[in-house]
């Protein structure tokens, strides 16, 4: 089944517009924000990236200034997503490194050829690609299919071409929510994605923002400190659907595009469905 772009990005922008969002204060408070969130000591730190403790306390009590070389080297050594790298390079006074660019960019062009392939192979199961946020930015044909039925709307009705927040859509209670059987299991799981982009990010930012609006949802800030103590035989979370009368059971997993160099291949994340039991085969397979 053809692929199709359900929400395109936010238009072009350059590398510094890209991260022109900051969330420190300077370089200092952000080497120490990142230093300490991956639980390096000074020491560790030095060993790892061959740079005395000395000057490493020097940069985080804004002492020393960083070279651009020395900023992209910590960046790579303590693993710090590539917005976040152009974020400390901004408050060194630096041009951001990493280009963030759209999906539909000539030089991105291999990327989204490999995206629609992927999609295309996962029928008639559905798959989406969402960014950071869970922006819906592609999904395939059995994805939308899905997606219309749990909101019912009509089959020949296109899903919004932006402005689909896929969490959103799953944790509003007027929204998928309401057919899944267990939704405080599958809300709570999904918080910790956002959750995770939002430590990264800091306060202020668009993920804490998000986080936010999503606990603001009835019933879900009660979840997300619950901790799930149920023991399943199943060896992960399946989401249970209900609805009209039909009973499916899914799994998900999520990849990566590997070794990115932008931002938004960076941010891009593929999520594909799976049938549980051979029901929810057969009912794909039927739609198909």
């Amino acid at each position: 089944m053809a692929t199709s772009q359900v929400a395109s990005q936010s238009p072009a922008r350059s590398a510094g517009q890209a991260s022109g969002n900051r969330y420190f204060n300077d370089f200092a408070a952000a080497l120490r924000y990142w230093r300490g969130k991956r639980g390096y000591s000074q020491l560790r730190l030095s060993t790892e990236s061959h740079i005395s403790q000395r000057h490493i306390s020097f940069l985080e009590s804004g002492r020393s200034q960083p070279s651009k070389e020395l900023i992209l080297k910590l960046g790579t050594v303590l693993d710090i997503p590539l917005r976040q790298r152009n974020v400390m390079l901004l408050a060194a006074g630096f041009a951001p490194a990493y280009q963030e660019r759209k999906l539909s960019d000539p030089e991105l062009q291999s990327v989204k050829q490999a995206l629609d392939f992927m999609l295309a192979q996962q029928a008639p199961y559905p798959a989406l690609v969402v960014d950071r946020l869970w922006n819906l930015v592609m999904s395939n044909g059995p994805a939308a299919l899905m997606i219309r039925w749990l909101l019912d709307m009509p089959d020949s009705q296109p899903l919004p071409r932006e402005g689909v927040n896929v969490l959103k859509l799953i944790l509003d209670p007027a929204g998928i929510r309401k057919h899944l059987r267990n939704w405080q299991e599958v809300c709570a799981d999904l918080l910790h994605w956002i959750q995770r982009e939002a430590m990264s990010d800091g306060p202020g930012s668009e993920a804490t923002l998000l986080l936010e609006e999503l606990l603001a949802f009835p019933g879900i800030k009660a979840v997300s400190q619950t901790p799930n103590l149920d023991t399943r035989a199943l060896p992960f979370l399946a989401m249970q659907i209900g609805k009209d009368g039909v009973e499916l059971n899914l799994f998900t997993s999520i990849a990566t595009m590997g070794t990115p160099h932008d931002v938004t291949v960076h941010e891009l994340r593929i999520e594909s469905f799976f049938p549980a039991d051979e029901t929810t085969a057969a009912w794909f397979k039927h739609r198909a």
